[in-house]
């Protein structure tokens, strides 16, 4: 049988979206964005299994059950992106497309968010979209998981 659900996967702070600092990652509140990649998903005929954590090993347990569960991660990974060598090393082993995601552009801000671990493994990156960025990760995903 033939997987059809994508894990999105978020990282610490980002369940206080809306109110963590709007002006940088915008005013939708984690609950409006699962709300919104739901019904993308659903466009794609893809379900979804969303999830957020504040703890690293946790996020690394998901992404492990991902490898026998998904058929792909958009993984918003918020501070591990840029210290985490073991969420790095269970998406490498997941052997899954993955999207890294984030709501700014890492790029453009402090030089110690210009280092992604997870870039190191990533099918694609896409920053700098706000809450937008999550239907651009589904479209993406859909299309690697379509040409596969």
């Amino acid at each position: 049988m033939e997987k059809s659900e994508i894990l999105i996967l978020n990282g610490p702070n980002l369940n206080m979206l809306g109110i963590r600092e709007p002006h940088i990652y915008g005013r939708e509140s984690l609950e409006d964005i699962e709300s919104m990649s739901r019904d993308q998903a659903r466009l794609h005929g893809l379900a979804v299994d969303f999830r957020q954590s504040n703890f690293e090993g946790e996020l690394v347990t998901i992404i492990q059950q991902a490898r026998d569960n998904a058929c792909g991660i958009i993984l918003n990974p918020a501070a591990y992106t840029h210290t985490s060598v073991a969420i790095l090393d269970a998406l490498k082993l997941t052997e899954l497309p993955v999207i890294e995601l984030h709501l700014s552009n890492p790029h453009t801000r402090e030089k110690f968010r210009h280092k992604s671990f997870v870039s190191e493994v990533a099918t694609g990156i896409i920053c700098g979209f706000g809450s937008f960025g999550y239907i651009l990760a589904i479209d993406a995903l859909a299309r690697l998981i379509d040409s596969d």
